[in-house]
């Protein structure tokens, strides 16, 4: 079953009023495939922020630009446990990614277009930081994470050639 709705009243602000907050909202058609997936859109000038809730911990969001051009930057924030696995796609260009602890650290693993064995590293304009947040706002350091969220600003290349949508698809390995 594929959810479809226009994101206008439940907009929590960065700084902008209320009126703002609306009218970005309303530059984004959201399509998530499970019922009970919720995404938010939090806005501040050039700036957008997606906060992706999946109590199940897999799923898929479509997020379609109604307005001329995405918006500068755009941040992702998953609220999950762990991730297993993450996609973004703009149709022309896949960007993967997988977060795991491995001796007391973060480790991550970002690859492009299925080439898993050909990792991105911080030379590349595809490459992005991936953040485990906790519920104090801090780092985490820990998996599964309680409260916190991964947090990722999507590269400017991604969204070269203008896409009107992305697909975002994500599994949490804590189910």
């Amino acid at each position: 079953m594929k959810i479809t709705f226009l994101l206008l009243a439940s907009i929590v602000g960065l700084g902008s009023t209320a009126g703002e907050n609306q009218e970005k909202a309303s530059m984004f058609k959201i399509t998530t495939k499970r019922a009970n997936d919720a995404v938010e859109t939090q806005s501040d000038k050039d700036k957008t922020a997606f906060v992706v809730k999946s109590p199940s911990g897999i799923g898929q969001t479509v997020i379609e630009r109604s307005d001329e051009k995405w918006p500068d930057v755009v941040v992702l924030r998953l609220r999950l446990k762990g991730l297993e696995s993450f996609k973004a796609s703009n149709g022309a260009v896949t960007l993967e990614a997988a977060v795991s602890i491995q001796n007391e650290g973060q480790w991550v693993r970002l690859w492009k277009d299925g080439k898993e064995d050909l990792p991105l590293d911080n030379k590349s304009p595809f490459w992005m930081e991936i953040h485990m947040v906790g519920s104090d706002g801090k780092p985490a350091k820990v998996i599964p994470l309680k409260d916190g969220y991964f947090e990722m600003t999507l590269p400017k290349a991604f969204f070269e050639g203008n896409p009107k949508s992305i697909t975002l698809n994500w599994i949490d390995f804590y189910r």
